[in-house]
């Protein structure tokens, strides 16, 4: 997968796109702010978010007036690097540049630790102070180069991070410690033995270096849903062509092509059986591990297990296009998204750094008119402690690596959550309205009762609809063998049903409301009768008189009356919505156990009726699956999409379930409260830790306790305290959802 990647399409005649891109360099919350502010001062980025954890930026830009390299530019300049390479990575490549990126770090560790050791030793042992300045250069200058590579690009730019901190108390302790070095009669002569601290700056360093390999170490586990989403992909396919079978690269497959699949292998890309039947396992997207029966004519989806037939089939969808390649992008998208609760931690450490600055300034000032001999030592060991333990890491990865695993966790059980703030909404859900039909229930109904010699007019108009029940009732004709009469001037009413001529004179079908718009008299009582049996019926006229009625019902679906009354118990008022008439609704309601109705909605009313429910106060989730349910699910504060629902409805909605299981509803949101619970955990102690340990480091455990906080120890703790945070996300991969 390369560096940067389209997320969202163009639009026709829209030349702004939307990129992600790997950024290198960052290691706390304000190298993100200062990226961010950076990139939104190009003239044609409309947006720009920054996530620390995944080391990545989204940006949104008019390509026409931004290039990439640009961006790159605007990222360079205040000391970081964004990648822009076109060129194509595949799993390997990024793992062996991580793996050397460790290794790197983890050589620069060892030295820094070992010469940093040697210098304490040589300290007791009498190593003179030369050999130790020796020592401590390639620790100070190559070692910490990288903290000095992020620190003069930002300082040029008036601003700073968290390698500024570093590289201001480091470069003060080594500048000190090397003045004494060289300068020994100096220092006497103000009336302070000449004493370096070269094992400050060494150990210092070295421990940092210590904590960012750990940091990198168990961040790779927060985006373990990404690798093995990749993992699942095939790498070659069995194209068929004239007649002869040859294994080609993935990447090569072009749609339209025909290729074979035999049992136990992979399929490798989208599309439609061209011959054969087999039985596919699809849990990989589904989360069913039942495996399901295909034959000709039907879809399969690439990276799913073929488990006994063979077959071919004709491509359809590859490359980015595929479903799996869809649910990765999403995955990625949500993964570098910024929550609402994040930002808050972001502006805080853009103040942070530059207060510890002047926290530190006056440390230094405070202790060295009012401290004790040797004053000057006092000062500068405690100032550089306190710009040591003042690190903004751990205030930076509270909120994006918990965002990064419980977005994976949803990814790998079928729940594509699009980006953290929906993910944070989640939990505040009070109110969830189901669409019915396709949603609650299956969307494939069955003509159950016809009245009248109407069903040949009846398919013939719907045989030019989309609808549902359309479908049910020209499969019912199908089925009689009942030959379709030509219909023109064919119109559907959204909402009531269609019209259409046949032989000349205008026929209707449709439900209750378009009867009475036409002022048709129809049966009460046989069309309360089906309406009690939860059916749906469909009445057609002519000429203002009734012909006949046509009942359809849907099936409810398997995991409707479990994932209802799972979101009751959670304290969740739960409506459904649909345009069947009151009866008909409550018929199927009852079935599920939903107690409010929202009958003979519109499509167009669908909306409203979110906003309604959101002027009142209520945080309003909506569940649905058809291009009609699209205004309803982008008005909710969380809009949840089947995925077996139209793209329109994927596209608008927040949450998509890929395993089609209404089940997944409470668990996403509980596992939206588990994410909010280990972000806020995180939060206190990134938090909680500045609040104490910097007033510590100024020496305020000094006058009662005599206690100061060596740098070192500050370094160490610095460095656990983004570990820790870290390793608390990572624990949320054993919550239970």
């Amino acid at each position: 997968m390369s560096t940067g990647f389209f997320l969202e399409r163009r639009k026709k005649g829209m030349p702004e796109i939307k990129k992600i891109f790997l950024v290198k360099g960052m290691h706390c919350a304000s190298c993100v702010r200062v990226i961010e502010k950076s990139l939104s001062k190009v003239p044609g980025v409309s947006a720009a978010t920054v996530n620390l954890a995944s080391e990545k930026a989204s940006i949104t830009y008019d390509s026409l007036k931004v290039k990439d390299q640009d961006l790159a530019a605007a990222v360079s300049n205040v000391g970081y690097r964004l990648m822009i390479e076109p060129k194509e990575q595949d799993e390997d490549q990024q793992r062996k540049e991580k793996q050397k990126q460790l290794q790197d770090l983890r050589n620069k560790v060892i030295v820094s630790l070992l010469l940093g050791s040697i210098i304490i030793v040589g300290g007791f042992l009498g190593m003179p102070f030369w050999m130790q300045l020796i020592l401590a250069i390639p620790v100070q200058f190559w070692a910490g180069l990288e903290f000095y590579r992020a620190t003069i690009p930002a300082l040029k730019h008036r601003t700073a991070n968290m390698d500024t901190l570093v590289v201001i108390g480091t470069t003060v302790a080594f500048s000190y410690s090397a003045f004494v070095t060289l300068f020994p009669q100096i220092i006497k002569n103000i009336g302070i033995e000449p004493m370096p601290y070269f094992d400050v700056s060494t150990i210092i360093i070295g421990l940092i270096l210590l904590g960012r390999f750990f940091e990198a170490r168990a961040k790779a586990g927060t985006s373990e849903a990404i690798k093995r989403l990749i993992g699942l992909q095939a790498k070659t396919a069995r194209v068929v062509k004239n007649g002869k079978e040859s294994d080609i690269p993935i990447t090569e497959v072009a749609v339209g092509m025909v290729i074979r699949v035999r049992p136990g292998e992979k399929i490798p890309v989208d599309g439609e059986i061209f011959e054969g039947e087999s039985s596919i396992d699809e849990s990989m997207v589904t989360g069913e591990s039942i495996p399901v029966d295909k034959a000709k004519g039907d879809k399969v989806v690439g990276a799913t297990f073929n488990k006994t037939g063979t077959f071919t089939f004709k491509a359809t969808k590859v490359g980015s296009d595929t479903l799996l390649s869809q649910i990765i992008k999403l995955v990625e998208e949500a993964q570098s998204s910024k929550a609402p609760i994040q930002r808050l931690a972001d502006l805080i450490s853009s103040y942070f750094v530059p207060v510890v600055i002047m926290l530190a300034i006056i440390t230094f000032v405070i202790w060295y008119i009012f401290g004790p001999n040797p004053a000057l030592l006092f000062a500068i060991l405690n100032m550089v402690a306190v710009l040591i333990i003042a690190c903004p890491c751990a205030m930076g990865l509270a909120t994006p690596t918990a965002i990064m695993v419980g977005t994976g966790i949803g990814a790998n059980k079928g729940i594509l959550i699009k980006d953290a703030e929906s993910l944070e909404t989640a939990h505040k859900i009070d109110t969830i309205i189901f669409d019915k039909t396709g949603t609650l229930t299956y969307g494939k109904p069955l003509v159950t009762d016809v009245v009248g010699d109407v069903l040949q007019l009846a398919a013939s108009l719907e045989k030019g609809s989309e609808h549902s029940l359309a479908e049910a009732i020209v499969k019912k004709a199908e089925e009689e063998k009942i030959k379709f009469l030509t219909v023109t001037g064919f119109k559907a009413i959204p909402g009531y049903g269609v019209e259409g001529k046949i032989g000349g004179k205008m026929v209707v079908l449709g439900n209750r409301r378009l009867m009475e718009r036409e002022k048709i008299k129809i049966d009460e009582q046989e069309v309360e009768k089906l309406e009690q049996m939860g059916k749906t019926v469909m009445m057609l006229a002519h000429n203002n008189k009734l012909l006949g009625l046509i009942a359809v019902a849907d099936t409810v679906k398997d995991s409707a009356k479990e994932a209802v009354g799972s979101l009751q118990k959670m304290g969740i008022e739960v409506i459904m919505i649909t345009g069947d008439n009151q009866r008909t609704a409550n018929a199927i309601a009852g079935k599920v156990g939903i107690k409010r109705v929202l009958a003979e909605v519109l499509p167009d009313q669908k909306e409203k009726e979110v906003r309604k429910l959101q002027d009142a106060g209520k945080k309003v989730a909506f569940v649905g699956d058809g291009i009609n349910d699209a205004p309803a699910l982008a008005a909710a504060s969380v809009g949840i999409a089947m995925g077996s629902g139209t793209d329109v409805a994927i596209e608008a909605g927040n949450i998509t379930l890929v395993n089609k299981d209404l089940r997944s509803i409470a668990a996403a949101i509980n596992l939206s409260k588990k994410t909010m619970r280990t972000i806020k955990l995180n939060l206190f102690w990134a938090f909680g830790y500045n609040i104490i340990l910097i007033p510590v480091a100024m020496g305020i455990l000094y006058i009662p306790l005599h206690i100061l906080l060596n740098p070192i120890l500050a370094s160490a703790a610095m460095a656990m305290s983004s570990i820790s945070v870290v390793s608390n996300s990572l624990l949320l991969k054993k919550a239970k959802i």
